[in-house]
């Protein structure tokens, strides 16, 4: 079996890869040891993005009167059929997938695969046989997992992570969520909103720490609005799960105090795949728990590359697409430009959703800058006024001296749909005089990106 590429792994990163790499005129295949699509299209940004739409049909069911709809009765969730919508958008997607892998005449090995020598990955299937794939060049897009604490281990029935999270039996009364990134925030969200009282704990002073400050305190006054405990500057020392209940020490500021609950949800990060992948075996660098690659993913062994999760930048699916690409043009013989890791969005789904790119203002003034500050409040928007969705706002940040978009940080409803257009302006150096002048369409939510462009510069 011999290739011009093959990828070890069909995530977001993965299969971005192969299918551009085939485009290009590369004999391409893929190993993938579980569905194509990864973590990200069957066990991450897909499946929990349907069970939060679910979360968010619910609340405005619940909430239909302000709307001067009237509903017989209250409306509640069947969490089992829920649960099910999720798993049936998320395994469309990856027969999407298929789909797009036979168009482009990419062919899927099933099993795990290892770097057995340079050009070579050895693939263990399911039978315990191993095959021998042999390519010019491989490129290892693994992925990563929940990350586990010592004195959090996972059991996957008391103490559980994101993978458990999403298909439970059944809606528990009560869950402590231990960490507030983009999981943690999310699960905390949707499980409050089905019914479950839910205790979030950060161990930062922030939720959703690498947030802009003002966002990460508005998101905080969102989720106790919600009815969401929210301890900030607290860690979880440890879980007694002898009982019917989780007793949950948390180290406060003022000292230990128990919580009890049916479920603690670790989400404290993610760790990557990088064992027994063979990077030992053919002398690959790692640094800091990463495989060390050049701008354009090649390792220091000639032919192998990587990308994704198991290198160091931010950890998200369109990072790993953006990389997949990046990494198989060079290979190709084309110029393409390193990706900007200075420009990349990231976007939390919750309700209100927070979307950002760039510096937040505390970097900015750190790295020396002279800033002018726009901000424009939802509250004095007629879009947001008509759709009931008054949280938030949008809040750019610009280089005094030459108008230069340094960060955009919002929250609010569909921000994360928002965000792209100051990623774009980001990248075509446009200036805040020319966000000002680019009309936007009234009434739109949008419009606040132009408001808050022209608060900056006393307009």
């Amino acid at each position: 079996m011999k290739y011009d590429v093959v990828i070890v792994g069909s995530g977001p990163g993965g299969y971005v890869a192969a299918i551009r790499a085939s485009q290009l005129g590369l004999k391409t295949a893929v190993v993938e040891r579980e569905s194509l699509g990864g973590i990200c299209l069957n066990w991450g940004c897909i499946p929990t993005k349907s069970l939060l739409k679910s979360a968010q049909v619910l609340e405005y069911l619940q909430h239909a009167e302000s709307y001067g709809i009237v509903i017989e009765g209250k409306a509640k969730a069947d969490f089992k059929k829920v649960v099910e919508r999720s798993r049936s958008v998320a395994d469309g997607m990856s027969n999407g997938i298929q789909f797009l892998f036979k168009k482009n005449k990419i062919e899927v090995i099933k099993g795990t695969g290892k770097l057995k020598s340079k050009g070579v990955v050895a693939v263990t299937g399911e039978d315990g046989k191993v095959t021998d794939v042999e390519a010019s060049h491989i490129i290892l897009a693994t992925g990563a997992r929940s990350r586990e604490l010592p004195n959090l281990k996972q059991d996957g029935k008391k103490i559980i992570g994101y993978r458990q999270a999403m298909t439970l039996d059944k809606l528990p009364e009560s869950m402590v969520v231990v960490g507030s990134g983009a999981i943690g925030s999310e699960f905390a969200n949707f499980y409050t909103t089905m019914g479950t009282k839910v205790t979030l704990v950060e161990f930062l002073p922030n939720v959703v720490p690498v947030e802009d400050e003002e966002v990460s305190k508005q998101l905080e006054r969102s989720f106790k609005k919600m009815g969401m405990t929210v301890m900030t500057n607290s860690t979880v020392e440890k879980v007694d799960t002898s009982g019917a209940k989780c007793k949950v020490t948390i180290k406060t500021k003022k000292g230990e105090e128990t919580v009890e609950a049916d479920i603690v949800l670790s989400a404290v990060g993610i760790a990557p795949n990088i064992e027994n992948i063979g990077l030992e075996e053919l002398g690959i660098v790692v640094e800091k728990g990463k495989v060390k690659v050049d701008d354009y993913y090649r390792t220091n062994v000639a032919g192998i590359y990587a990308i994704g999760d198991i290198v160091a930048g931010p950890a998200l699916a369109h990072v790993a697409s953006a990389e997949g690409i990046a990494c198989v043009e060079k290979i190709a013989g084309h110029h393409p430009n390193p990706v900007d890791y200075g420009n990349i969005p990231g976007c939390t789904y919750t309700s209100p959703e927070v979307a950002s790119v760039g510096m937040t203002e505390k970097a900015a003034k750190e790295a020396g800058y002279s800033i002018k500050v726009g901000k424009f409040p939802f509250t004095a928007s007629g879009k947001a006024s008509a759709a009931g969705a008054k949280d938030g706002f949008v809040k750019l940040i610009f280089d005094e001296k030459y108008g230069e978009l340094l960060g955009a940080h919002m929250i609010g409803a569909n921000v994360t749909e928002m965000i792209a257009e100051l990623v774009l302006a980001r990248k075509l150096e446009t200036t805040g005089e020319e966000i000002i002048k680019a009309v936007h369409p009234h009434p739109t939510m949008s419009e606040a990106v132009m408001e808050a462009a022209a608060a900056a510069y006393g307009e």
